[in-house]
């Protein structure tokens, strides 16, 4: 059965603001005069609802972190992209402010139809791991389709290890996507945008109490985006409702959800010619036009019961479900031949869907002991994952190529119809106990401590690639971490942190033996600085992170069988730099630079010594907006920045046979993007916007698979704006 049931020309003058605001000293923030620091409060006033205007960049807490401490004093990384740099930069989607953060480089995102995250350069299984949270639950496990920002307050990027509390993870990093919450006075807002390739997108913002102890948030969007990839538009629907029930005077519960569905093909892309890209223009579709749509939907609700049992402890008992789908036909890449133009392809059909069931309950407090006070976390967590993948492929062949020129395309020609190839259901269950205690050693230092025990079942079986499949495994793993902080000044803090991580291989080897879990070891040391009003702050970090247990070619049987062992390790070590913040009444700032080196130290099939692909060396961002008021009461914003992203593998670092003939290795080039924000607010009520992306309409290529799947970035987009509120 082919499917199961299933219920203007460029000025440099933003740029030169934006260069102007990265080299105000930081001490000005500090020198501020009363007056000024008074300016700068009643501007940064945050909104309730639709495009926040003159709100924070600096975020003094993160709640992905599961304490009270303040950031400044947490003895970790953690950056976080609040609502306003989220509203400056016009980003509807998560991808679109991965750039702005300093150690992310993004993957291959399945022809556009999902995000795919690495944090500090180290890549995962994007189905199966916890890279991404919504509101401390899994977020990204099953089928997920690229995030909408519509009912997102804001990003936290939690860098370093976090299996100490989240379990199953990169050690890498692991970011948390919290939504917006009710208010408990009405607000509503209604966007609308128009703006370059056919993109149209409206959004409603609605929030307010119904009765004394109900309040609700109703975040809605559609879009539709012709696009500027020939046949490769989209659409999206997005519903996110939310209420909080005050059950009683210490008693509260929360419930989010979240309704999105998202069509567009599966694109893959362009190719490299003789491992060069441009041979063919970045607009180029090499699918196939009438294989439709590839429909993505996703479903989440999460129900919070908080209760407040004194004003030293409270407990939290949270439900999560989410159910994800994936369906459609899609033409891809199979090969290119000696010609350089003649390119094999191959069609294929999905049908995947997934459940996850998760519950937690934590106990949260504080308490003094012999002089030391504690901020203590205890928690439990479970959760049921269920994942079923069918996949009809057909292949190309020299009888039956399904060929296209990729210089000279012809759609329409007859489809191949796809046969049999995997029909799997995994079924994963977890159980994991994990306690944080935050301990105040003096009035200058805070030790964190903690460790999280998991306990996994994990069984899959059917057909994978046409042949039979059955595996159980149950592995366990202890989670520690432990972190020192010290704090010399009011604003200073220097700090290090230690920890571990895991996560759990699929498959079998040749022998039909489950593979040992992947597990990584991080160290993290580095200061922080923050100024006196709290509204700007910096981290620089140095970091030394290693995994054993990458699967890789099993050296015995590779050729034959493809068959995998649990033998390759990788290493990733860095420096970051990371400021965000307000710099006297108008300027707010957000920059980011980081030095990665990541490598491969033991593998059977990849050079030792090689990169990973996808990580460049280099990547950093600035973003700096100038905002000021007319004297009518008329409030006004113009800004710009950019983002440069180096070199990187567009493939897989070369094997040893390859390393030896002298193959040269595929490379995406490194690019640098500029961007142009400005806004005009007429009254408190109407507000006008503009977004220029890619300003100088760089060619540039964002990430790869392959040769034969190579991303394209954006070309120059102009958004325009209108956001009422009433």
């Amino acid at each position: 059965m082919m499917t199961r049931p299933r219920s203007l020309h460029p000025t440099p003058a933003p740029l030169a603001l934006a260069a102007a605001a990265l080299f105000v000293p930081v001490a000005a923030a500090q020198t501020a005069t009363d007056a000024a620091a008074q300016a700068a409060i009643e501007l940064s006033t945050v909104e309730v609802v639709g495009r926040s205007q003159s709100g924070a960049y600096h975020a003094a807490e993160a709640t992905g972190a599961k304490t009270d401490l303040p950031l400044r004093e947490l003895p970790q990384s953690v950056r976080v992209i609040t609502r306003q740099a989220i509203d400056d930069l016009g980003a509807t989607r998560l991808d679109e402010v991965l750039d702005y953060v300093g150690g992310v480089s993004r993957q291959h995102n399945f022809g556009g139809l999902w995000d795919n995250v690495v944090i500090r350069g180290l890549p995962g299984n994007e189905n199966v791991n916890m890279a991404t949270l919504l509101n401390g639950f899994a977020g990204n496990r099953g089928f997920n389709a690229p995030r909408d920002l519509a009912g997102v307050e804001r990003i936290e990027f939690l860098k370093g290890p976090a299996a100490a509390l989240y379990g199953s993870s990169e050690p890498g990093g692991t970011l948390n996507i919290v939504s917006k919450r009710p208010g408990w006075k009405a607000a509503h807002s209604a966007e609308a945008y128009a703006g370059s390739h056919g993109f149209r997108r409206a959004a409603l913002d609605s929030t307010g109490p119904l009765g004394e102890d109900f309040a609700y948030r109703l975040n809605v969007a559609a879009e539709e985006r012709e696009g500027w990839r020939d046949h490769a538009g989209s659409e999206r629907q997005v519903l996110a409702p939310a209420f909080s029930w005050r059950l009683g005077a210490d008693t509260l519960l929360d419930y989010r959800g979240e309704f999105l569905r998202h069509a567009a093909p599966l694109d893959r892309g362009v190719v490299a010619v003789d491992n060069r890209l441009g041979a063919v223009p970045r607009s180029r579709f090499l699918g196939e036009p009438a294989d439709g749509d590839m429909t993505v939907d996703n479903r989440a609700h999460q129900l919070v019961l908080s209760q407040e049992w004194s004003s030293a402890w409270r407990s939290r008992l949270g439900l999560s479900l989410r159910e994800t789908a994936l369906e459609g036909f899609s033409t891809e890449s199979g090969s290119l031949q000696a010609d350089q133009r003649t390119l094999w392809r191959q069609r294929r059909f999905r049908d995947y869907d997934s459940r996850d069931a998760a519950l937690q309950a934590e106990l949260q407090g504080t308490l003094d002991t012999g002089g030391l006070g504690h901020d203590l976390l205890l928690g439990v967590e479970t959760y049921r994952f269920r994942m079923d993948s069918l996949m009809l492929r057909a292949n190309p062949s020299a009888g039956a190529p399904y060929a296209i020129d990729i210089h000279e395309p012809v759609y329409g020609q007859p489809q191949p119809v796809p046969g049999p190839n995997t029909d799997t259901r995994e079924r994963q269950r977890g159980t994991a106990l994990y306690l944080q205690d935050v301990l105040h050693l003096a009035p200058r230092w805070r030790l964190l401590a903690g460790v999280r025990v998991d306990r996994h079942e994990q069984q899959v079986e059917g057909v994978a690639n046409r042949r039979p499949v059955r595996q159980r495994q149950e592995p366990t793993a202890t989670s520690p971490r432990i972190g020192l902080s010290w704090l010399p000044t009011a604003q200073w803090t220097v700090y290090a942190n230690a920890g571990q991580s895991f996560r759990p291989n699929s498959g079998l080897d040749r022998s039909g033996n489950a593979f040992e879990p992947e597990r990584g070891q991080a160290f993290e040391a580095g200061s922080k600085w923050e100024s006196a009003d709290r509204r700007f702050g910096a981290t620089t970090t140095l970091f030394d992170i290693r995994k054993r247990n990458v699967l890789t070619a099993d050296p015995a049987n590779a050729s034959a069988e493809n068959f995998m062992v649990a033998a390759g390790a990788v290493r990733s070590r860095g420096l970051e730099l990371d400021l965000s913040g307000q710099l006297g009444t108008h300027w707010r700032v957000n920059a980011s630079l980081v030095l990665n080196d990541v490598e491969v130290t033991r593998d059977n099939t990849l050079q030792v010594g090689g990169r990973l692909s996808n990580v460049p060396r280099v990547n950093g961002s600035a973003l700096a907006v100038y905002e000021d008021a007319l004297a009518n009461g008329q409030r006004w914003g113009l800004g710009g920045g950019f983002t440069h992203v180096g070199t990187r593998l567009g493939q897989q670092a070369r094997t040893q046979d390859e390393a030896r003939l002298g193959t040269p290795a595929f490379e995406l080039p490194g690019y640098t993007t500029a961007k142009l924000v400005a806004y005009w607010r007429l009254s408190p009520v109407l507000r006008l916007s503009l977004d220029v992306d890619n300003l100088f309409d760089r060619t540039h290529y964002t990430s790869s698979y392959s040769r034969l799947w190579v991303a394209p970035g954006t070309p120059r987009s102009l958004t325009a704006g209108l956001q009422a509120k009433f």
